[in-house]
């Protein structure tokens, strides 16, 4: 397709320095949405507090019609209803899920799409069939390189009209650590239409394009997917001309619940002098957290904080905790976490084409009037 979408040579465009959100990015961010940081108290995100990110319009569907097809390099094709996937043994993970773009519009020069700052992420309790066992109802058969799962929300990109397609590597589809859900419960009821009812893809440790809503079709090939969503849009590029590599595992983050009460328009924080608790979330894709840490001075000096253990929840984000106490003036407040790959989140701003994977520390501005 070529016209007024542009086309698929053209890469995603950059915002010009003096450049400010475009009419579009605000339609973009008024029909996604992030999760407000004191909703990180939760354990839980309740589903209408966790970020939601749909590329274009969420589909009507109605349960008793819905139908997954798996075919291609199996044995045997399979159609299944909701009735045939709830009678397989059900399992639930508490999975923490971050949008592949969190963190863009803290980028210099920035990535024109959606305009996350760091809200992008929540955390909930999925419950489906595991991937695998599907998979092996259906029989993988030689030759079955990726899995390719095809969703029904349908749109344009850059000039390619398409459903949402994704693949995952065959290993990762089938592995038991992370085992990849096919989901049709958050939280303990039925999925909501924006994350993805009926029926959608639940991998954890990994980016939140990879977890395919409203999914339609699973389809083993023995060939690497080249759809627009895997070799085009989601890839991490220096320069238009670079291939670029894949976006796929969650890089290591902590956030802050910002102390305090907010300034309505600015979002400052207001915090009165004395001890206080700072309190927020870590997590990682790549290998569990270890460590976080917090600075009071704008990243001039950091001390641990107490993180709380995983209990089980391998794949989910952790409490951490550590003590401040306030003075008065304008502090800038920071955390950063650092998992048992060594990886530690950045104090420089990464940047790439795309704007993914950036896990640049958070800075929370702080302001601590005079006592009395």
């Amino acid at each position: 397709m070529d016209g007024p979408f542009g086309d698929i040579s053209t890469p995603g465009r950059l915002a010009d320095p003096a450049e400010g959100v475009s009419p579009e990015e605000l339609a973009l961010a008024a029909r996604n949405h992030g999760l407000p940081l004191e909703a990180l108290r939760y354990d839980v995100t309740p589903p209408g507090l966790h970020y939601v990110l749909v590329h274009y319009d969420i589909p009507y569907a109605e349960a008793d019609d819905w139908q997954l097809t798996v075919g291609g390099r199996v044995r045997t094709a399979l159609a299944l209803d909701l009735a045939a996937l709830r009678a397989f043994p059900a399992v639930t993970h508490r999975v923490t899920m971050e949008c592949a773009g969190n963190g863009r519009a803290r980028l210099s020069p920035r990535p024109v799409s959606q305009p996350w700052l760091v809200e992008g992420v929540g955390t909930a309790e999925w419950t489906g069939v595991p991937l695998r066992a599907l998979l092996a109802e259906a029989g993988v058969e030689p030759g079955a390189v990726e899995a390719v799962f095809t969703g029904a929300d349908h749109g344009v990109e850059r000039g390619v009209e398409q459903d949402y397609q994704r693949s995952l590597p065959l290993a990762d589809a089938l592995g038991p650590d992370p085992e990849v859900l096919v989901a049709y419960e958050m939280n303990g009821a039925p999925l909501p239409p924006q994350h993805g009812h009926p029926l959608r893809l639940v991998v954890p440790g990994w980016y939140g394009m990879a977890h395919v809503k409203w999914l339609r079709d699973i389809t083993l090939t023995a060939t690497p997917f080249t759809g627009f969503q895997q070799q085009v849009a989601y890839r991490i590029r220096q320069s238009a001309g670079d291939p670029g590599e894949p976006v796929t595992r969650i890089a290591p983050r902590a956030l802050m619940i910002p102390p305090g009460f907010p300034d309505f328009m600015s979002r400052t924080r207001v915090v009165h002098p004395g001890p206080c608790v700072l309190e927020g979330r870590a997590w990682s894709g790549r290998a569990p957290v270890t460590r976080v840490e917090v600075s009071t001075d704008d990243g001039r000096g950091w001390y641990e904080a107490e993180l709380a253990p995983a209990d089980g929840h391998d794949w989910a984000w952790r409490r951490w905790r550590a003590p401040w106490t306030a003075t008065p003036g304008s502090h800038v407040l920071s955390a950063r976490a650092t998992d048992a790959g060594g990886a530690t989140q950045p104090l420089t701003q990464p940047w790439n084409r795309g704007g993914f994977a950036n896990n640049l520390v958070q800075r929370v501005s702080v302001y601590c009037p005079p006592d009395g």
